[in-house]
Formats: C-alpha cells, sequence, structure tokens
C-alpha cells in the first residue's frame, strides 16, 4: 500500500506497527533492562517518537529498525539514569525480584538471566539483539550504531562471558 503519510495515514501505518510489534519491543527491552513496566514505557516513547516523525520519515519501510533503534537507545538513557541514581541513593534498595525473574521462571532461565545482567552493557545488548531478537549482524550494527566487526567483538566477548558465569551453575 502506497502510503500519501497524512494525518490518518500515519494513524493507520502506526498502529499496524503497533499490533505487530509492540510485545517482541517489549521483551527486547526487558531483557535490557530487568524490568517490565520500564521497558515497556521505553518503547510506548518509542512509537510516539515515531509517530511525531512519520512524515519526515525517508523511507516508511524502515520504521521497523527505527523503532528498534529507539528502543535500544532509550533502554541506555534508563540504564544512565540509573547509574546516576545508584551514586546517590535515598535508602538503600531492596531486593525484591523483578517482573522479568517472575516472569521468565525457572532455574536455568533465571541463571541465563543473572548472567546476561552481568555482562558489560554493550555485549549484553549485542547477545540479545542477536539471539533474542534475531537480527543479522548488519541489523545489529545499525541498531546499536557500531561497526560489524565491534558486533563480533561484543558478541563474542559476551558469549565467553555467559560461558564463564554459566560454568559453575552446571
Amino acid at each position: 500500500m502506497v502510503q500519501d503519510r497524512t494525518g490518518s495515514e500515519a494513524d493507520d501505518a502506526i498502529t499496524d506497527l503497533y499490533a505487530a510489534h509492540y510485545v517482541r519491543l517489549v521483551r527486547l527491552a526487558t531483557l535490557l533492562l530487568g524490568d517490565e513496566a520500564v521497558a515497556e514505557e521505553v518503547v510506548q516513547d518509542a512509537f510516539v517518537a515515531l509517530h511525531r516523525r512519520w512524515r519526515r520519515l525517508r523511507e516508511p519501510a524502515a520504521a521497523v529498525a527505527y523503532l528498534r533503534t529507539s528502543v535500544v537507545h532509550g533502554s541506555r538513557s534508563v540504564q544512565r539514569r540509573r547509574g546516576v541514581a545508584a551514586r546517590h541513593p535515598d535508602e538503600p534498595p531492596g531486593h525484591a525480584p523483578s517482573a522479568e525473574q517472575v516472569a521468565v521462571g525457572g532455574a536455568a532461565a533465571d541463571a541465563v538471566v543473572e548472567a546476561l545482567r552481568g555482562l558489560p552493557q554493550r555485549q549484553r545488548e549485542a547477545l540479545v539483539l542477536r539471539y533474542y531478537g534475531g537480527l543479522s549482524e548488519a541489523e545489529i550494527a545499525s541498531a546499536m550504531k557500531i561497526s560489524n566487526g565491534a558486533v563480533k567483538s561484543h558478541a563474542s566477548r559476551g558469549l565467553a562471558g555467559l560461558r564463564e558465569a554459566m560454568a559453575d551453575w552446571a
């Protein structure tokens, strides 16, 4: 369908994208952030930003890649804010399980998620986008705004880190 990219066409296109990709994007953000509620906010913000920019979008077919990149960048922003908050705590943090831990369930899955959380941010992003998102190296490079070689490096180091962390579990 050729879109004239007017307001109602943008609404329809965003609605279709939302129905098709919202759940996957929330899962992606949840794996990156470890908090489903915050992940939903990040994804909502990505859809709102896309809707605002719809008329200026050069290629409407690239909207899914735009959304995925927005979610990765939004997750990074949340992590940065968390880092600042952690350096300036108001009170000691609680140890309640995250929504992700409850949802994923199972000892093996929990161990993998915990090992994944222990990885540096870029390694974690590369692995989540590759194995959960099913993206190619080129798509991951585009989403993370890094080279294909850097994707390979982050993924390789991340897998080595997971193997090391999971060695004690088995």
